[in-house]
């Protein structure tokens, strides 16, 4: 009898202890996105790192070489949304930074609110306008509240957009005033904000300049074209905290706003995960045309705020019990206005103002007077419905015409009209555009600019090269139970949310259809 009490006891404690691994979950899940980072740059400075950054993560991380965002044109609103969602904007709603609302006749921001207050801003911001669910958004659910949900980025709709709808708090820096800031939708801000204050960029800018933060910096040069010259920058004008974002000085701000909400806000204290996003910067500075020697001080001080991150969520929760991920937000935003008509490369200038105006005169003569062209934004144009419903014309057979009289204009290099993207056959061109297409906020018609011309907009004095962008970039993960290798298969950003809900053990955002990595 007691050995048949012994025995069941110790199958007991067996399935016990078992039952105790297989619900073990990170307490901490820490998704870091870097804007614009690039995987030529990453591996060319890498002379540049110390031991605790990028090498830490790309010697013992899961590193995928080859990855890819399914929708275009790629920004960092649609990128942002698009990993922490796992789908494209074709659902989530995020098809850039702005459009044009249809109702209003003005172009929205992706994250404008009239009805939630900023704090320590003028901005009223929520993330009303993305449509699905996040993985921080699921994770509150799965936990009923109890999990910690933060998002800290030097850009407003960096930090919202990966925050989702049920964060406790977003915190970006503001344009106007420096300050970190963030939204009453969240409700009030944490106590432990105000610290983030004593001695904040506002009250340092005027005495601070941006220089290489060591002389290894300066002297190497990966660029074999450019001759490196040393380099110091003041923040002044009515510009100066814009700008200041655009330095290589912003990321060493949002790793202290990091440690601050990690050491102040008790996240990955106990046994429920909780979600810590976090966005750095690795662009050009100020719109610069060209890689320089202030890009190089860039990756150098990204890799040093890296490390610091990483250690102190070492210290705090211990990497072994965070599950880590980094990424790029995919694009590559530089302001080229070389003039590449002297070196006989074909360019040009395409005018949407006058391009609108010659196809609403066109549907006149066709159709009769009216105010056909509604509006217009960037490549996109907006027909009016309402126009087109009174005189009883069907959408679809306007487009037609739209795009017959659209390609003959010269720079035209194709035309995507909703009825063409919506209903049209599928190809890999198409997918990628229908992908960041979304119907409720999207132009009717969508204009592809020969490659190395110039998109004009005299109304808002814009001008952009057009060009295919393509680079690569990593994604890569660190920490709970990571096994380091190197992955050349080609993935999808839209794979990592799933793959963060699987290693948490919640469901994956509700318009996630991708597949978990591994």
């Amino acid at each position: 009898m007691k050995k048949q009490i012994l025995t069941t006891f110790i199958a007991s404690v067996a399935v016990a202890g078992s039952m105790a691994q297989t619900t073990s979950v990170p307490r901490l899940v820490v998704g870091i996105s870097i804007d614009q980072l690039r995987s030529d740059y990453l591996n060319a400075f890498m002379p540049l790192y110390g031991d605790g950054g990028f090498k830490l993560l790309l010697e013992k991380g899961q590193v995928y070489s080859n990855v890819q965002y399914q929708h275009t044109p790629v920004d960092r609103a649609s990128a942002i949304a698009t990993i922490v969602t796992g789908t494209v904007p074709y659902n989530h709603g995020i098809i850039a930074e702005e459009w044009m609302s249809r109702t209003e006749l003005h172009t929205n921001y992706c994250v404008d609110d009239h009805r939630y207050k900023g704090v320590e801003t003028n901005d009223f911001s929520s993330p009303k306008n993305l449509l699905v669910s996040t993985i921080g958004d699921e994770l509150k659910a799965a936990t009923k509240g109890k999990a910690l949900v933060y998002s800290v980025a030097p850009y407003r709709e960096a930090a919202i957009l990966a925050a989702g709808h049920a964060a406790d708090w977003a915190m970006w820096i503001d344009n106007q005033n420096g300050k970190w800031a963030g939204t009453t939708y969240y409700g009030e801000a944490p106590a432990w904000m105000r610290y983030l204050e004593s001695g904040s960029i506002a009250d340092r800018l005027s005495s601070m300049a941006w220089k290489p933060s060591n002389e290894s910096t300066g002297a190497y040069n990966y660029y074999l074209t450019t001759t490196q010259k040393p380099f110091s920058h003041n923040f002044t004008g009515d510009s100066r905290f814009r700008m200041f974002k655009t330095s290589g000085l912003v990321n060493e701000e949002v790793t202290k706003a990091a440690k601050y909400c990690m050491e102040s806000g008790n996240v990955g204290m106990d046994e429920v995960t909780d979600f810590l996003s976090v966005c750095y910067y690795a662009g050009n500075f100020d719109g610069a045309t060209t890689a320089t020697t202030e890009l190089q001080d860039t990756y150098k001080r990204l890799d040093d705020e890296l490390a610091k991150l990483l250690k102190r969520i070492d210290e705090l929760v211990g990497l072994d019990r965070t599950l880590v991920y980094v990424t790029s937000t995919g694009y590559d935003e530089v302001d080229d206005a070389e003039d590449l008509a002297k070196y006989r490369i074909p360019t040009g200038e395409f005018n949407i103002n006058r391009c609108a105006t010659l196809l609403n005169m066109y549907l006149c003569a066709m159709f009769g007077n009216g105010q056909y062209v509604e509006s217009y934004f960037g490549n996109q144009v907006y027909l009016n419905h309402k126009l087109l419903e009174q005189k009883q014309l069907k959408l679809a057979e306007v487009l037609e015409h739209c795009e017959d009289f659209l390609f003959q204009f010269s720079g035209v290099r194709d035309v995507f009209t909703a009825h063409r993207i919506t209903q049209g056959a599928w190809t890999p061109g198409i997918s990628g555009i229908r992908n960041g297409f979304n119907p409720k906020c999207s132009g009717d018609i969508i204009i592809q600019v020969q490659h190395g011309w110039n998109l004009v907009n005299e109304d808002r004095g814009t001008k952009k090269l057009q060009r295919d962008s393509f680079f690569e970039f990593p994604l890569i993960f660190l920490g709970y139970t990571i096994q380091a290798e190197k992955v050349a298969t080609p993935v999808t950003v839209d794979c990592i949310a799933p793959t963060v809900a699987h290693h948490i053990r919640i469901r994956a955002p509700n318009g996630c259809s991708a597949s978990p990595l591994f």
